[in-house]
């Protein structure tokens, strides 16, 4: 019989903070205990018949072997049905996307002129200031620029090198917090483990004390009869109890309820918030575009032929923003007092034009001027910028103060991070510390449970086979002695062990 000295609960709790070389040598003294208390046999002499290693042993006359051990479960060897649809899914993917490009090109072919997307500049944008300051060395190479290109790519290196040991020193104090947490964890749980351990042996003790009154009902002097058994006293378990009380079931139900009712009227109270925002939100934007409306009516009918040009950007603006219809255009714009009928139509229809529209120029100040090639901005969220800036001009001692102010604000935003970080971690691991030993804790009643029902599973077999010998009256008084001797030993000294 191969016992495995790892399936302790107990056992595993202590294994968990060992070395290697501890757990390795735990594990070999274990098993080296059992082996030689176990598994070797002690030698029988001038041994004529089993009758006696039988009763000593209690074995049956007849025990079947369990259904697992005839069960043979193949192993169903999965079809590639999966792996087909799979290929056949993503080439049917890629065709459906070919047939989207192709559907695309038709329906550009025929669209209208103001219905076109614009043409994108590709803008390589250089937000890293490394990247900025090589960029500037090579496209405008001098000294100025190198001598303040070598300075930020200095700076970086010493606070890489800086954040690297700042950062090693925060990872060396955990560890040695994490250490001391550790020792307080494992000093603590002594007094855990001795509970449980503690409490196995009182399991042991209290089985043998019950088991022996049992049998000794059967085991009668030589003057009295051995009493039939008549399945009286068949195997019965010593019940667990706790005195620790079990959450009121109730109690959780009515909180769940409550909060779930809760939960229900905040939805529906924020939607109903929600919907009555958006009312006066439109209603908002209604009194807007009247607004707007009457702003543009005033610059008609104040509109001169000196104001013309301004009159005619304003109104142009007002009306595309606004998304004025195209009566209230004609109507405002045929009241203007200058320009020709056909003048006003012209302007009309390039009004109308622009609100149909559905896209515009992006700003050539932040995405170039539509054509198709690469374009390079630079916009830098980065402390080194500001040391770039003064290195280009150190006469001016406002980019000084900028790049002192700056940098020293950014130094103690990482110190008091990294200082943050630290002691967020040291906190975390003391309350994991804590909650471990409160699991620990909780779980000494749990492996007590699980050792007695181990122990209960063991003798269960040993006590029916005790029981039906005295049934069946074939066995002496000294023989059922033996017997009651075994299943006692086999109490004390079974599985599960108790390692000490």
């Amino acid at each position: 019989m191969h016992i495995n000295p790892l399936n302790d609960a107990e056992n595993r709790r202590q294994q968990r903070n060992l070395t290697n070389s501890q757990r390795k040598n735990s594990v070999s003294t274990k098993e080296g205990v059992l082996v030689n208390n176990l598994v070797k046999d002690k030698e029988c002499k001038d041994c004529i018949t089993l009758c006696d290693t039988k009763d000593s042993y209690m074995i049956s006359d007849d025990v079947p072997m369990p259904t697992e051990l005839y069960e043979d479960k193949k192993i169903i060897d999965k079809k590639l049905v999966p792996l087909s649809a799979i290929a056949l899914g993503v080439m049917g993917a890629v065709a459906l996307m070919t047939g989207f490009v192709n559907r695309s090109a038709k329906i550009a072919r025929n669209l209208a002129e103001e219905k076109w997307l614009p043409a994108v500049t590709r803008n390589v944008q250089l937000s890293n200031e490394t990247f900025q300051v090589i960029y500037q060395m090579i496209q405008s190479p001098g000294r100025k620029t190198f001598i303040a290109g070598s300075g930020v790519l200095t700076l970086s290196a010493m606070a890489f090198m800086g954040k690297t040991f700042f950062d090693g020193y925060k990872d060396v104090w955990v560890k040695r917090k994490e250490a001391n947490i550790q020792k307080n964890l494992q000093e603590n749980l002594v007094a855990v483990e001795t509970q449980s351990f503690s409490g196995k042996m009182q399991i042991i003790r209290s089985m043998l004390s019950k088991y022996a009154t049992d049998f000794e009902k059967y085991i009668t002097p030589d003057d009295e009869p051995i009493l039939p058994n008549f399945g009286k006293n068949k195997f019965s378990t010593i019940p667990f109890t706790s005195d620790k009380k079990q959450p009121d079931e109730k109690k959780f139900s009515t909180g769940n309820i409550i909060l779930g009712i809760g939960t229900v009227i905040g939805i529906v109270g924020l939607g109903f918030l929600s919907l009555r925002n958006l009312s006066k939100s439109k209603l908002n934007i209604q009194e807007g575009l009247e607004g707007a409306k009457n702003a543009i009516k005033t610059i008609v009918k104040n509109s001169t032929t000196e104001t013309m040009e301004t009159d005619k950007y304003n109104l142009q603006h007002m009306f595309v923003s606004t998304d004025a219809s195209e009566d209230f255009v004609r109507e405002q714009v045929g009241l203007l007092k200058w320009g020709t009928d056909e003048e006003k139509e012209i302007f009309i229809n390039k009004i109308l034009k622009k609100i149909r529209t559905s896209t515009t120029k992006v700003n050539p100040n932040i995405g170039g001027d539509g054509t198709p090639k690469p374009a390079f901005n630079s916009f830098v969220d980065d402390y080194r910028a500001f040391f770039y800036n003064w290195l280009l001009d150190t006469a001016n001692p406002q980019f000084k103060q900028l790049f002192l102010g700056i940098t020293g604000i950014t130094a103690i935003s990482y110190g008091g991070t990294l200082a943050g970080e630290a002691i967020k971690e040291v906190q975390v691991k003391k309350i994991n510390a804590e909650t471990e030993l409160d699991l620990q804790k909780r779980l000494v009643s749990t492996e007590l449970r699980n050792f007695k029902s181990k122990k209960d599973a063991a003798i269960q077999p040993l006590v029916e086979e005790f029981y039906k010998q005295v049934d069946s009256g074939q066995k002496s008084k000294a023989e059922l002695k033996s017997m009651a001797e075994n299943v006692l030993f086999e109490i004390k000294n079974g599985p599960p062990f108790v390692y000490s």
